[in-house]
């Protein structure tokens, strides 16, 4: 008898997802990880506080040997995982699941992570919903339209929360579930069998790490997993999203971590300039201008995914591109047409720096990736490309210098933006058309987190005007005047939480932590 207790209300096929033996499974991974996923925690907190005092970030000298030692390789592709070009991601909603399965895309990342609103009901039935279509189950027919799964969907992987985030809606002896292992626990003991027996597998994508133990958690995670159900080992597959500034320095240590199950690292480029802004929250040097002038050219942010394609085809396993949020411009042709040519300008940059394969938001924008990567990388990959011209110190990894100034036209679209996504956050939506971007909470947490950085050092607009938390608290009571397509409730809550935010002298460490109690 498992010692879980669930304190939300669970309804028809949600009910088939919490089996007994599922509960079962999730209460012995919460027995065996939870005591080293608190210490990580805590560990995370300590680095803070030494980054706050002035210290830096480098490459660890702990683990040299791991990065000196040639002989060592992740695990070689696993079924449906040689050839990822375009990999389209959204939340487990279920016509969302079918759109993206029979999009064109190699892969679907189904995300119960930030583009997710974590309400209990949207994370048991996207567990259902995935369920479903694994098995081919999950046609369905709404207002005389039909959704049926084509006969050769995407390959699945899954994205669980990041270790960071509790699951308060499931308690054992009265301390809340890891996030984490509550998505991973029940996709994985629902469907890792029915997955291979079709040809797959139960791949992930791992999000929001901050150092190589993380990783090794997750392997023994995996290893657990596997054992209990008696899968063989290295059978899961798990892709690392590089997006904290200190992951970046630690790469090898993660894939070597992960060997067996190691399917690569992503650049998870939108959270990465929020962890960079974040990590260093104490440092004036690390003001960015606007959100708009961080772009993937900046000294910083190329150094970064230029080791990160090196370090992947040293090892032997994928270096993913990051996120294209685009969507198509109706009814603006010529606005289209300049929104899906930044959408090839991207792509082109990413596959011609030796990128395996990239993201993108739209099944629209399926088409312009398949074909910059078609036309670019002929084969299934670009592993053969080690990009030897590359070589990057610490010192480029972590410089701030970035063109460009902070404007009030600037402040004014982060507080938009902000306002606009936690107030569909708390109102059950975490994938939300913004400026004709879908955008997920990386987006928010940017806008956020530079509105009180910008706010904490005093910075000023290109007319000389400093930024205080009064300026910045007037201009989202005018925002907040009109949202569209946010529910006013929601819009409210959002306007508290930012005002509270700029004003603190310490901003939340994340924005889905802080209004996990408003859902």
């Amino acid at each position: 008898m498992s010692a879980l207790t669930i304190n939300a209300p669970v309804e028809g096929e949600q009910n088939a997802i919490l089996s007994p033996a599922a509960l079962t499974f999730l209460a012995s991974l919460h027995r065996a990880f939870e005591p080293t996923r608190q210490a990580l925690l805590a560990a995370r907190k300590a680095r803070q506080a030494d980054l706050d005092a002035g210290g830096t970030l480098t490459f660890l000298p702990e683990t040299k040997a791991v990065r000196d030692d040639p002989s060592w390789r992740g695990a070689k592709p696993a079924p449906g995982l040689q050839d990822r070009r375009v990999e389209i991601t959204g939340p487990p909603e279920r016509k969302m699941v079918i759109n993206a399965l029979n999009s064109g895309a190699k892969t679907f990342m189904a995300d119960f992570e930030d583009s997710t609103s974590p309400t209990f009901a949207n994370l048991l039935n996207g567990q259902v919903n995935l369920r479903d279509a694994i098995r081919r189950e999950i046609d369905f027919e709404i207002a005389g339209k039909a959704y049926k799964l084509s006969p050769n969907p995407a390959v699945l992987l899954v994205r669980p929360r990041g270790w960071h985030l509790d699951e308060p809606r499931v308690t054992f002896d009265g301390a809340p579930l890891s996030g984490s292992l509550f998505d991973f626990g029940l996709y994985f003991f629902t469907n890792a069998e029915e997955l291979v027996k079709r040809g797959a597998g139960p791949y992930f994508y791992l999000p929001k790490m901050e150092h190589y133990l993380e990783a090794r958690l997750w392997n023994d995670v995996f290893n657990f997993s596997q054992d209990y159900i008696r899968m063989p080992r290295g059978t899961i597959r798990g892709t690392v999203l590089v997006e904290t500034i200190p992951a970046v320095f630690q790469m090898e240590e993660i894939i070597y971590e992960l060997r067996e199950h190691s399917a690569g690292l992503n650049c998870g480029r939108w959270d990465y300039i929020f962890s960079f802004i974040k990590k260093f929250r104490s440092n004036a040097k690390f003001v960015l201008p606007d959100r708009s002038s961080v772009t993937m050219t900046v000294p910083f942010m190329q150094s970064y995914v230029n080791l990160l394609i090196q370090t992947c085809h040293k090892r032997g396993v994928a270096a993913m591109g990051g996120m294209s949020a685009t969507l198509p411009i109706k009814n603006d042709k010529a606005a289209n047409d300049q929104a899906m040519a930044k959408v090839y300008e991207d792509k082109l940059r990413e596959v011609k720096a030796g990128h395996d394969g990239t993201w993108i938001a739209h099944p629209a924008t399926v088409q312009i990736a398949l074909d910059v990567f078609n036309q670019y990388m002929p084969g299934p990959n670009q592993y053969y490309n080690y990009r030897a011209d590359v070589k990057v110190n610490p010192e480029e990894l972590i410089n701030p210098q970035v063109p460009g100034s902070i404007t009030l036209g600037g402040i004014r679209a982060n507080v938009s933006a902000a306002l606009a996504y936690c107030g569909a956050w708390v109102s059950g939506n975490g994938c939300v058309p913004i400026a004709n971007m879908m955008e997920d909470a990386a987006t928010a947490e940017i806008a956020r987190m530079q509105l009180w950085h910008w706010v904490f050092h005093h910075a000023k607009t290109d007319q000389g005007q400093t930024i205080t938390s009064d300026l910045v608290c007037k201009i989202i009571d005018e925002e907040a005047k009109s949202v569209p397509g946010v529910k006013p409730e929601g819009v409210a809550i959002a306007r508290e939480y930012l005002k509270a935010q700029v004003s603190s002298k310490e901003a939340g460490e994340f924005l889905t932590s802080d209004l996990m109690a408003k859902l």
